[in-house]
């Protein structure tokens, strides 16, 4: 058995970070100790270029490459292949890479199984596979860990195409290649590779279709291999019924239905041959392992047997009642590429028929295909308009942009050309730069005026919402504003000006009800004339009520938001997200739980605003909605930034920041900055917190979003007087106390008294810090009043008041640990210790819960307790860092604690109380 030892160049790779730390982790392992990892993911997604980076990246000794032919018989076993290693290794630690380990013979991948199995006997060698994902993972190697890869995320796979094209490729053509590729890196260079240089700048047009057999072919490594007709027709059979399913799964008796029209059966019973392996049949659905390899089938078929297999299909469907997937393949039953009128129409009608069942995926496509059979180029440019708005409510607006692409490339009205901007617009909204968006709505706005009034008004709406979350206060005020009067626009006034007027001025007259009053309301609130906001914006708030649209619904929450009133924005946010769901639009369900987290927020329930942000985060990133998510990770930060998780906190600011810079969030990034401030608050640290809460809420260019920077005054108050700044606070507390007396937020009145009591002479500051516990009894909300209390507590302590102290921080501490807010209560417990008070958690009682642990855990706290990670605690107990990982779950379940920081807290406090115990001398 012979393999390679020569070190690979260094490998660029396109995102993989959780796949890379895997990976590093073992490599890192391995001078103490063996590893063992599959790699596995469908043809294509850089299996083997992850195999060259760990190879590249080990430097602690030599790296082995096996390959199918470097085992010469079928004589092998695991204990020859282990002394191979074993003298392999040496006295160093060895890495040894074993790609496309499926493709060994099965008495080698036998072998190679039950090493791996027994790797630990062969001393520090470390085993990396790399197994295909098109079909299940062998007997072989199922006992092993595995590491799956997933297709690159749409950044990634821009950031991998603009590597191959550097960056020229013709905004559209970049569309349909990153929409076809489906994240799949193999595929996408296929597809490049395939297209010439005047191609790729949109210069000429792209072939169709453009993933044809020959590239999926090339990705896949091949077209699969069927064991028999019937097995081949099996798979294409799954593979073109796909193509009209809401997932990637297909009703098996649906299958087993058209394959008996297709072939008729010799006998009488149902066929026994074996499922193909690249496919699964799970309960009665049957699905591709890999899409890749689902679309190479369909690909590579014979047009006359593809045509069959949708004939048949059509045929199934429409006898049991399916109009619109049987018409779908029908029209994929279709000879050559002429138009086809008849059923184009026939498609329109039923993916506009709401009492037709289907999901907004599949009227997506019957929308795009009846644009493919449509002659004329109007209406061409409409149905791909239509599609591009099914698959953005659909949560696919990387399938909503080729089309919308498509839609441009054809001579259309203004009305058309109006829609499809408005489609594009709200898709650059939730996942583009806002800046973008608001232009391409307002032009939206324009050009639907004469036309479709009701979406132009729509479409002035949604650009005010994008200069909001850009913090673009002029051009919110812009797109809010009244009818202007009808008077030709001067040159002075500038293409933007005479844009943002001219699409307000037809729209306002076709305004809903409650459209207009959240115009006039938000417009009122922005303006600082605050006693004319408060009606327009009751109104759609009451309208909410009885509403069951969760637009209207979204609408109402976001109004309830701007009042302060935030039971009813979680009960209009929590209504919207039920009909969301009910109506199947993943675009909208991340918008509801955006809104319901920032009413939790608002409301000081930290806990469930966390809840909501994190499923909101989920579904963003699962419907393409990166601004979306943005907000979420800032909502979660802000939620962690009161508990002792800091990296917990820098992990969502970082993510948030970064999509926020790239799309001009305002709102996003104020959030964000305030909640890492408010970690440093927390944490002590009053200096860097007054540093970065300055530039938010201090007049300049860089102050933070105009609607979220009073919020922060509180924090900056504290903190800029913990730190020796008190003069800075003065022009912010004035304007923090208009918004206090708005009432659009329960807690700020009692944060006004918080303040004004940090900044009094001692004979007031008593008073004040009484009137805002007042203030607060009547807001509710435990961590804002425990925070006053707190603040309260250090101050009679320093004013020698150490009874009435006592009693504050108590209630503080109870307040903190009520809501959650681990590192403000860390805050408490050391004000009461410096009272020689004894908060509980503390001292014998922390003792005592030690005492819950094993040995085996108590080692692994205390080194924890230090300062160690888990790599370097695994290394210093000579255990896996999995062991690690396994028993520090445990300690943090024994002992209550949801943090290094609080578990590093809670063993110090027990050593100390021990030290107390051994010497005789009082805390």
């Amino acid at each position: 058995m012979t393999g390679e030892t020569t070190a690979p160049p260094a490998v660029r790779i396109h995102g993989r970070s959780t796949q890379r730390k895997a990976l590093s982790a073992l490599l890192d392992g391995l001078p103490a100790r063996g590893g063992r990892l599959v790699l596995t993911g469908e043809p294509g997604l850089g299996r083997t270029t992850l195999l060259q980076w760990a190879a590249h990246s080990f430097r602690a000794g030599p790296v082995l490459r096996l390959g199918p032919g470097q085992v010469p018989d079928a004589h092998v076993d695991a204990e020859r292949l282990l002394d191979t290693l074993r003298a392999a290794a040496g006295a160093a630690p060895l890495l040894v890479c074993v790609d496309d380990a499926h493709l060994w013979d099965p008495p080698a991948r036998t072998a190679l199984g039950r090493a791996a199995h027994r790797l630990h006997t062969a001393g520090r060698v470390g085993l990396l596979l790399s197994v295909a994902g098109d079909r299940a993972v062998g007997p072989e190697f199922a006992h092993l860990p595995v590491v799956r890869l997933d297709p690159l995320t749409p950044p990634r796979a821009a950031d991998l195409l603009d590597d191959m094209t550097d960056g020229a490729t013709a905004p559209a053509v970049r569309e349909q290649l990153l929409a076809e590729a489906e994240g799949n890196p193999a595929l996408l260079v296929a597809l490049v590779r395939r297209l010439s240089p005047a191609e790729l700048r949109g210069h000429r047009s792209l072939p169709g279709p453009l993933a044809d057999a020959a590239a999926l072919a090339e990705a896949a490594g091949g077209a699969p291999d069927a064991p028999s007709a019937h097995a081949r027709d099996l798979m294409l059979t799954v593979a073109a019924a796909v193509r009209a399913s809401d997932g990637p799964d297909v009703d098996a008796a649906l299958v087993h239905d058209a394959l008996r029209r297709l072939r008729p059966a010799p006998g009488p019973g149902p066929r026994t041959e074996p499922l193909p392996g690249q496919l699964v049949l799970a309960g009665d659905r049957f699905r591709f392992h890999s899409p890749l390899v689902r679309r190479t089938v369909h690909a590579a078929a014979t047009p006359d047997r593809r045509r069959a297999v949708h004939r048949a299909l059509a045929d199934v469907l429409e006898s049991g009642g399916h109009r619109l997937p049987g018409l779908l393949h029908r029209s994929w039953s279709l000879s050559g590429p002429a138009p086809a009128p008849a059923t184009a129409d026939r498609l329109t009608a039923l993916a506009a028929d709401g009492t037709v069942p289907a999901s907004n995926r599949l009227r997506a496509t019957a929308y795009a295909r009846a644009a493919e059979l449509t002659a004329d180029g109007a209406g061409r440019a409409e149905r791909y308009t239509a599609a591009a708005e099914q698959a953005l409510l659909a949560g696919r607006p990387e399938r909503a942009r080729p089309l919308l692409a498509a839609a441009r490339g054809c001579p259309a009205p203004a009305a058309v050309r109006g829609r499809a901007e408005l489609v594009r617009g709200l898709t650059e909204r939730g996942d583009g730069p806002v800046g973008d968006a608001h232009q391409s709505l307002l032009l939206a706005a324009s050009l639907l005026a004469a036309d479709a009034p009701a979406d132009a008004a729509t479409a002035v709406q949604a650009a005010a919402e994008a200069a909001w979350a850009a913090g673009d206060l002029p051009a919110c005020l812009a797109a809010l504003a009244p009818d202007p009067p009808h008077r030709a626009e001067t040159p002075a006034q500038g293409p933007r000006r005479s844009r943002e007027h001219i699409a307000a001025r037809p729209a306002a007259a076709h305004v809903a009800p409650a459209v207009r009053d959240h115009r006039v309301g938000m417009r009122a609130l922005l303006e600082g004339r605050l006693d004319r906001a408060g009606a327009p914006l009751g109104q759609v708030v009451e309208r909410g009520r009885t509403e069951d649209r969760p637009e209207a619904l979204l609408r109402s929450a976001a109004a309830a938001l701007l009042l302060g009133d935030v039971d009813a924005a979680r009960g209009a946010g929590a209504r919207a997200l039920a009909a969301a769901r009910q109506l199947g639009s993943d675009a909208l369900v991340p918008r509801a739980l955006e809104y319901l987290a920032y009413a939790e927020l608002r409301a000081g329930r930290h806990p469930q605003a966390r809840t909501h942000a994190e499923e909101g985060l989920r579904t963003a990133l699962r419907a393409g909605q990166r601004n979306t998510a943005a907000h979420h990770r800032a909502v979660l930060a802000l939620a962690a930034s009161i508990e002792e998780e800091p990296d917990v906190v820098a992990r969502h600011v970082a993510a948030a920041l970064a999509t926020a810079r790239r799309h001009g969030l305002a709102q996003a990034a104020t959030l964000a900055e305030w909640a890492a401030a408010r970690a440093d608050l927390g944490r002590g640290r009053p200096f860097d917190a007054a540093d970065r809460l300055g530039l938010l809420v201090l007049p300049g260019p860089g102050r933070g979003h105009f609607a979220v920077w009073r919020l922060a005054v509180p924090c900056f108050v504290e903190a800029a007087v913990l730190a020796g700044r008190h003069e800075e606070t003065r022009e912010v507390l004035t304007d923090f106390a208009g918004w206090a007396a708005f009432g659009a937020d329960p807690q700020a009145a009692a944060q006004l008294a918080r303040c004004h009591a940090l900044l009094a002479p001692p004979d007031h500051a008593d008073d004040l810090y009484g009137r805002a516990l007042a203030r607060h009894d009547e807001a509710g909300g435990d961590f804002e009043r425990a925070r006053t209390a707190l603040l309260y507590g250090k101050w009679l302590r320093r004013r020698r008041r150490p009874r009435e102290a006592r009693g504050r921080l108590g209630t503080a501490l109870a307040g903190f640990e009520r809501c959650g807010a681990g590192v403000w209560a860390a805050q408490a417990r050391d004000e009461l210790r410096a009272l020689g008070a004894a908060p509980y958690g503390t001292g014998a009682a922390t003792q005592t819960r030690l005492t819950r642990l094993t040995p085996q855990q108590l080692r692994i706290a205390r080194h924890v307790a230090e300062g160690a990670t888990n790599r370097e605690v695994a290394l210093t107990l000579a255990v896996s860092t999995r062991t690690v990982d396994y028993h520090l779950r445990k300690v943090f379940a024994a002992l209550g604690v949801r943090s290094r920081l609080e578990l590093a807290r809670m063993v110090g406090q027990a050593e100390q109380a021990e030290h107390h115990e051994k010497t005789g001398a009082q805390p």
